[in-house]
């Protein structure tokens, strides 16, 4: 798991990446040493639970991907079966590439719905 961490982490503009379980408990980890992986741990899994609290509310299809831009980055959030994907990427980034490597990682974990 580490490794396809590891491996997505050197897709230009990403700066971390954690696999995140359902209760908000890192289970592994990538994360720039800036961050405190408890807290974002924490934050993906209510982000997520919420979001797909309203999804359901709209009778869309299950959460499959959420991405948060702020003005110093992006969050993305990749729902997957033991959890969420967390992947945090500079500001200024191609988009399209991220989700595909994401979308790829997620595949490579074992852990696509």
């Amino acid at each position: 798991m580490y490794q396809v961490l590891e491996e997505l982490n050197k897709t230009s503009g990403i700066s971390g990446s954690m696999v995140v379980g359902d209760d908000g408990i890192v289970i592994a980890s990538d994360m720039d040493a800036s961050f405190e992986e408890e807290t974002i741990g924490a934050l993906a899994a209510s982000i997520t639970s919420n979001i797909q609290k309203s999804m359901d509310r709209l009778e869309q299809a299950p959460l499959s991907q959420v991405t948060i831009e702020a003005t110093s980055g992006k969050l993305f959030f990749a729902k997957a079966s033991i959890g969420t994907l967390v992947v945090s990427t500079a500001k200024d980034v191609n988009i399209g590439l991220i989700r595909l490597e994401i979308k790829n990682a997620v595949s490579k974990l074992g852990i696509n719905k």
